[in-house]
């Protein structure tokens, strides 16, 4: 598992982008499941190395702050779209 976490993390936000195109494309919802299991990938690589944690102490640190980056993003999405 440990040599391709890489590769699962890449594919996980390959899926989420891909869907996210063919929402704002298309305007179904079809690009939801895309999203779902590049999600369900992104969360299978993060759960591995938070119970690694010594090992990928650098790689959690900056995936906390792009999660806290993308949370603050969404937030002011919301707030800010009429």
């Amino acid at each position: 598992m440990k040599k391709y976490l890489r590769e699962i993390e890449i594919s996980g936000v390959i899926l989420m982008f891909v869907g996210f195109i063919i929402s704002m494309v298309s305007g179904s919802n079809f690009g939801v499941w895309p999203c779902i299991f590049g999600i369900f990938l992104w969360v299978i690589v993060f759960l591995y190395r938070a119970f690694h944690w010594k090992e990928y102490e650098r790689e959690n640190k900056q995936g906390i702050i792009i999660v806290l980056l993308a949370i603050a993003l969404l937030i002011f999405n919301m707030l800010t779209r009429r």
